[in-house]
């Protein structure tokens, strides 16, 4: 079954609408079609129906940052992912290490979100990753592990499939500091073998699995030629039109 190569900006809380859809307009005019590639920009939930323009008569899809675990209710300041559906969003990033460490996000609760992502039929991109602590004390195994084994535990198997995993070191994010492609070729080996522990071999060689920490124009030709990344969840470079298009014109 071969995997989706997917390649997602994060734009985190950045960019105004004016910018936002200068950097769409650079991104299509400066890159080119790849029937096996999906290019995908991730903006604040606020820019998304303007990035549901942007993109029109391109092939550019969108999607969300985050997302709550309900469809609606007295959630005041949350998204349903209901609005993200109707919005026409394609995914949505849950667990990214911001909303764990930031905002307390639980592994239960990531689980939740992504239950209903897939009810909706948003794919989940779901963010695992070490802290350096983690990674020097070498617990980073057990804690991807757990992380990813909590996903499957709140899903029917039968939406298995519609998961996408992100490999994200949190000792890289921000900081310009890149796990080496073997390192990230190793985690993303330990993902599949862990998914392939859970659900078995031959859905485990079906879902894509990102590299995530500090991709950039420099990097990102090695990181995609590893067999075991299935492509790159970028952050600040992908606030940048060249360098998010040479990231793009990367993939071969």
């Amino acid at each position: 079954m071969a995997r989706r190569t997917i390649i997602a900006g994060n734009w985190k809380m950045n960019l105004l609408p004016e910018s936002g859809e200068a950097l769409v307009d650079s991104l299509i005019s400066g890159t080119e079609n790849k029937a096996d590639l999906e290019v995908v920009i991730i903006p604040p939930t606020a820019l998304i129906p303007l990035a549901r323009e942007w993109v029109v008569d391109s092939t550019i899809m969108y999607g969300a940052q985050n997302c709550w675990h309900e469809l609606s209710g007295a959630f005041t300041g949350e998204t349903s992912p209901e609005v993200l559906k109707a919005l026409g969003c394609s995914y949505c990033l849950v667990g990214h290490s911001e909303r764990r460490e930031i905002f307390g996000e639980s592994n239960e609760l990531v689980g939740l979100k992504t239950h209903a992502l897939v009810q909706m039929r948003i794919t989940p991109i779901v963010c695992v990753g070490e802290s350096l602590a983690e990674r020097e004390a070498g617990t980073h195994f057990d804690k991807i592990k757990t992380q990813v084994e909590s996903v499957f535990q709140a899903l029917d198997q039968t939406t298995w499939l519609r998961l996408v995993f992100a490999y994200e070191p949190v000792w890289a994010i921000g900081t310009g500091k890149t796990a080496t492609p073997d390192q990230a070729d190793e985690i993303h080996r330990f993902i599949r073998k862990t998914i392939s522990e859970i659900a078995g071999p031959a859905l485990a060689e079906g879902i894509s699995i990102l590299y995530g920490g500090s991709a950039k124009p420099s990097n990102a030709a090695e990181l995609l030629g590893k067999e075991s990344i299935d492509g790159l969840l970028v952050g600040g470079a992908s606030l940048k039109a060249e360098d998010f298009s040479n990231i793009i014109l990367a993939y071969n």
